[in-house]
């Protein structure tokens, strides 16, 4: 005997006009996530730009923010 939710999903999955809502919010959950993800980003980025214009070294801003070397001299280099 097949679990009720099991048969529920096939049903809907079925359904285009549902399975198409299914798809519209998943691009809009992805959507939200990954502006979420690049706001974190260039916040991380600015806090960054901060420590290293108050004299911070780039070993300690390294050790605190998990970026590498590289992504913080770039920083610097850009201002």
């Amino acid at each position: 005997m097949q679990d009720k939710a099991v048969v529920k999903f096939r049903e809907l999955s079925a359904d285009e006009r549902t399975r198409d809502l299914y798809e519209r919010r998943e691009k809009a959950r992805r959507d939200q996530a990954a502006r979420e993800k690049w706001a974190f980003k260039q916040g991380m980025l600015e806090v960054v730009r901060n420590l290293l214009t108050a004299g911070d070294s780039v070993d300690k801003i390294i050790t605190v923010t998990g970026l590498t070397h590289d992504e913080i001299e770039g920083l610097h280099h850009t201002g």
